[in-house]
């Protein structure tokens, strides 16, 4: 299978850089699928899992929010967080689901429903990406 140069970095510095087949990541439009000879793109990037498969196996990781170009084939992924599924504590992710759906409940105004929502989403995504390790 054809490959392409991919690079994701986040404010912690590069979390990955290699040859890949293809990234799955989920974009504000949706489940966004890059392949090799993928057409110039650009999009922002969601809050979900993300699968980045390299000589024919799957990795899985959690992403949020940033941006994912595509230039001349190569693909770059700036994202707020990003976490392969071997490296998240999931009993870390329960507590913060826990404690963002407390927020939730108890929220006085629209701001702070926003962030407590916004923190049960990365929850809920880092407990299924860790679900589907390789």
């Amino acid at each position: 299978m054809n490959t392409f140069h991919l690079d994701i970095v986040t404010p912690d510095g590069e979390a990955f850089s290699g040859e890949v087949e293809s990234l799955l990541i989920r974009t504000d439009g949706g489940d966004t699928e890059i392949l090799a000879g993928h057409a110039d793109y650009v999009a922002p990037v969601g809050t979900g899992r993300a699968r980045i498969r390299m000589g024919g196996v799957s990795r899985f990781a959690s992403a949020s929010h940033g941006i994912i170009t595509v230039v001349g084939g190569d693909v770059k992924l700036a994202a707020v967080t990003f976490e392969f599924a071997e490296d998240i504590d999931v009993e870390r992710a329960k507590r913060a689901k826990e404690a963002a759906e407390e927020k939730i409940r108890v929220a006085k105004d629209d701001r702070a429903l926003m962030l407590a929502r916004a923190k049960l989403e990365r929850a809920i995504a880092r407990i299924r990406a860790s679900e589907l390790k390789m």
